[in-house]
C-alpha cells in the first residue's frame, strides 16, 4: 500500500504508473481505446492510493456526473426481486466510471416526480426503472428529451427504447399448459397490476394456452400480486368458499404464492393434492416453503447486469440501436 500525505490526483496516478494524465483519466473513464491491461493497471493503482474522482470538477469538464438513478416504488415486497435487482445493476457498474444511486417514490406520489427532478437537475447521467406501463408517461417523456434510460420490462414503444424483459408471456403458457396437463381445469390468476405491461402478457399467455384445452381462467378482481399478503389470504380464501371447484392458482410473486398456500390451507385443502400452486420466483425458496409448488425461475441478476450495460451504451452511444434483452423461461418446471 502507497501511502500518501496528499489528496491524490490524477497526476499522482499519472507518476506512479508512467502513463500520461489524458490516459489515466480515460482509462478510469473505461475509454474503448485503452486497453483492458490498461485499465485494469490505473484501477489497481487507484484503489491502492485512494483515489476518489472530484465529482464537481467531472462535471464541470464532462457535464456528465458518472451516477446512474435506478427509480423504484417503496411499495415493493423485499423478497420479491427487489433486492436482487438492486444489487445486480451494482454489480453490472463495478469497475466503470458509474456509481448507483437509488431514488425511491412513495405509493401515493406520481411517478413522474422522481424521473423530472432527475432530468431537470442533471443529478443523473441516466435513469433505470421498472414497473412498466404500456404507455408509460415516464418512457415518453423521456424519449422526447432525448435522455438517457433503460427499463425492466416492455413498453409498447419497446422497439425504440434500451430494455430487459423477462418473458411473461410464455411464463403463462408454461403455467396453464404444466396446469391442465396435470388434469387442472380451473385456473385462478393472482395476476400483477393490470396497468403494467408484464400483466397483460401473463394473462394473455395463460389464456392462450388454456383455451387449447378448454381450462377456465379467471383472473382475480380487488388484489394483484402485489397487494399485502393479508389482503390476499383474505381474497383467496373468500373464493376457494364461493367456487370450491377452483384447482389451480397462478401467481407472479413469491410472497402471494405464499398467501395463496395460506389460504388453501385455511380451508383444509392441500397444495398438490387437490389444488395446485404455480408462480414464478427470483430466489429458489418457495419449494422450501412448500415442496409441491411449481415454479419457474426469473433470473434478476441477469437483468439488472444487462440494464447497467444497456444505461451505459444509452449514455455513450446514444445514436447506436439500444440495447434489448429477453428472458424467455425453461419449459422444464420445478
Amino acid at each position: 500500500m502507497l501511502s500518501l500525505t496528499k489528496k491524490p490526483t490524477l497526476k499522482t496516478i499519472s507518476r506512479i504508473s508512467g502513463l500520461a494524465v489524458p490516459t489515466v483519466s480515460r482509462a478510469l473513464n473505461d475509454a474503448p481505446d485503452i486497453g483492458a491491461e490498461t485499465k485494469r493497471l490505473i484501477r489497481k493503482i487507484a484503489a491502492e492510493i485512494g483515489y476518489v474522482p472530484n465529482r464537481a470538477g467531472v462535471r464541470l469538464r464532462t457535464g456528465r456526473t458518472n451516477v446512474i438513478s435506478l427509480v423504484m416504488s417503496t411499495e415493493h415486497d423485499m423478497m420479491n426481486h427487489t433486492a436482487r435487482l438492486i444489487a445486480s445493476v451494482a454489480g453490472g457498474l463495478r469497475n466503470t466510471p458509474y456509481h448507483l444511486i437509488v431514488t425511491p417514490y412513495f405509493p401515493d406520489q406520481d411517478p413522474m416526480v422522481p424521473v423530472r427532478y432527475i432530468v431537470e437537475t442533471g443529478s443523473a447521467d441516466a435513469i433505470i426503472m421498472n414497473q412498466i406501463e404500456p404507455q408509460d408517461p415516464r418512457v415518453a417523456y423521456l424519449m422526447e428529451r432525448g435522455f438517457p434510460f433503460a427499463t425492466h420490462g416492455r413498453t409498447d414503444w419497446a422497439d425504440q427504447h434500451p430494455y430487459f424483459d423477462f418473458d411473461n408471456h410464455a411464463f403463462g403458457s408454461i403455467a396453464a399448459k404444466r396446469l391442465t396437463g396435470r388434469g387442472r381445469g380451473n385456473i385462478y390468476v393472482v395476476a400483477p397490476p393490470q396497468t403494467q405491461a408484464y400483466a397483460r402478457h401473463l394473462v394473455a399467455g395463460v389464456r392462450e394456452a388454456a383455451k387449447t384445452s378448454g381450462a377456465q381462467v379467471v383472473i382475480a378482481e380487488g388484489v394483484t400480486s402485489d397487494s399485502p399478503s393479508r389482503d390476499v389470504v383474505d381474497h383467496v380464501i373468500a373464493r376457494l368458499q364461493a367456487d370450491p371447484s377452483i384447482d389451480a392458482i397462478l401467481t407472479a410473486s413469491t410472497s402471494s404464492a405464499m398467501a395463496a398456500v395460506a389460504a388453501i390451507e385455511a380451508r383444509g385443502r392441500t397444495v398438490g393434492d387437490t389444488i395446485d400452486v404455480f408462480s414464478k420466483e427470483a430466489v429458489p425458496f418457495l419449494r422450501l416453503f412448500r415442496k409441491d409448488i411449481l415454479t419457474v425461475s426469473e433470473e434478476v441478476g441477469t437483468a439488472g447486469a444487462f440494464l447497467a450495460k444497456a444505461a451505459m451504451q444509452a449514455i455513450r452511444q446514444p445514436d447506436a440501436p439500444p440495447l434489448q434483452g429477453l428472458e424467455v423461461p425453461s419449459d422444464e418446471a420445478s
